[in-house]
């Protein structure tokens, strides 16, 4: 199939979160480290040329934040991010059930939600050709900020498991 027709998925697990006493847990803000780290998940999807064209973010104050420092990076390319209520502390199959109404036109989207749905999102969509490194690197490891991205050819609603290209893996993390 021709480049064009090749959509791509970011999953991103939100930037570090806080434990505040008393505070539901929809409602934990980002810790100190997740103020600073979740702007260099957007400059790495600068850097890479991965600019989602459709966002949908869980409802949790810690992913809200962490999609408004992602966006406030991608500046004038980031689209409005859309509150999706059932990406809170969803199962795998819940977040591709959201997944599968997304609009054929979108052919960038990501999503911001929780462990360890993301986590077996990605592992759970991961065809046979995914890059090994970045299989193996999501597989072990999905810690606060990491997000993969993924390539499919299949129109959003027939996405399923196991078809959709695994690509990269990354963990944007400060240089020390």
């Amino acid at each position: 199939m021709s480049e064009h027709h090749i959509k791509r998925l970011v999953i991103m697990r939100h930037a570090k979160s806080d434990w505040p006493l008393g505070v539901p847990d929809h409602e934990r803000p980002l810790a100190e480290r997740g103020h600073r780290e979740a702007p260099l998940a957007g400059k790495w999807l600068l850097k890479h040329h991965v600019i989602p064209d459709f966002i949908l973010c869980s409802s949790a104050l810690r992913t809200r934040q962490t999609c408004t420092w992602v966006c406030s990076e991608l500046g004038d390319k980031a689209p409005t991010p859309k509150l999706e209520d059932g990406l809170y502390a969803a199962s795998a199959q819940r977040m591709l059930t959201v997944i599968n109404h997304v609009p054929e036109t979108v052919t960038t989207l990501m999503i911001f939600s929780h462990m360890p749905g993301v986590q077996d999102l990605a592992m759970h969509l991961a065809s046979r050709d995914s890059d090994h490194d970045a299989y193996m690197d999501a597989a072990t490891r999905y810690p606060t900020s990491a997000l993969t991205v993924m390539e499919l050819e299949k129109p959003w609603a027939e996405l399923d498991g196991q078809d959709a290209r695994l690509t990269h893996f990354a963990v944007p993390r400060p240089r020390k």
